[in-house]
């Protein structure tokens, strides 16, 4: 159950990132029906259908393998992320039927990241530790949902809602909490740390460039600024699901030198 939790987490990564691919490809209208498309199991693959069709297979893949998941694990995470899971496809299905506002684009896609970091705590086992006497990893938490937070403001960047100037300030924020959060820690948790800062750091980069691209008009959207807008999305989501496993590292295997790592902060 482990390996097909993780194997869910990586299904829910992919899923993100085929919504990033419909949204940066303006294509969240080019199925305009739901279950169906176009009235078949198999829409025509064409155009913007193509990206459509394939963030409903991966929903589809994502909520039949979260279930199975909270049947086989029986916890109340597995299990709040499949009903999770429903939702998000109730609200998908529904925002395609009644064309509704941009903001329920913006919750599905907030709600999307939830789910992913849901299940990226449900793959690390969250539910054999939650009795151990840990550590409070306070800065990895505040720094894991403040990279959430940041997922909220990139999506109402991204669906027209909102200036780029708060995402961009709130990435100013997030550099400094990850910080704050990975180099006390950094020598004793060294890999997941180092990811954690390597990822907000390529995160960051990725945002100027997808802000630079934006800049450019077009008459529809050019594949540097699909990729990088893209790309954008999966590595943010990379480094919420990182920031989670440092908290859940931190609160397992705490510092044992509490002066000693202080002097790493200080440094």
């Amino acid at each position: 159950m482990h390996r097909f939790s993780v194997f869910v987490a990586v299904l829910a990564f992919l899923l993100v990132v085929a919504g990033g691919l419909v949204t940066s490809n303006d294509a969240a209208g080019a199925i305009p029906d739901w279950p169906l498309s176009w009235g078949r199991l198999v829409p025509p693959w064409e155009g913007g259908i193509r990206y459509a069709f394939v963030h409903r297979v991966l929903a589809a893949a994502v909520a039949v393998g979260t279930f199975l998941m909270a049947l086989g694990l029986r916890t109340a995470l597995a299990w709040a992320a499949a009903w999770l899971v429903l939702a998000q496809a109730v609200l998908g299905g529904i925002g395609v039927l009644l064309v509704l506002p941009h903001i329920v684009s913006v919750v599905h896609a907030c709600l999307a990241q939830l789910i992913f970091g849901i299940l990226v705590m449900a793959a690390c086992g969250v539910p054999r530790f939650s009795t151990a006497k840990g550590a409070r990893p306070v800065p990895q938490l505040v720094a894991a949902a403040f990279l959430f937070i940041q997922t909220i403001l990139g999506a109402a960047v991204r669906h027209h809602m909102m200036s780029a100037v708060p995402h961009m300030a709130g990435a100013v924020v997030a550099v400094l909490l990850v910080m704050w959060a990975t180099v006390p820690v950094m020598l004793r948790h060294m890999g997941v740390a180092g990811l954690v800062l390597g990822l907000t750091a390529f995160q960051v980069a990725l945002g100027l460039g997808a802000w630079a691209v934006r800049s450019v008009e077009a008459a529809q959207p050019l594949p540097l600024m699909v990729w990088i807008t893209v790309a954008h999305v999966a590595v943010g989501s990379l480094a919420f699901g990182a920031a989670i496993v440092l908290a859940l590292v931190v609160y397992w295997h705490p510092h044992e030198g509490s002066e000693f790592q202080g002097g790493t902060a200080i440094a």
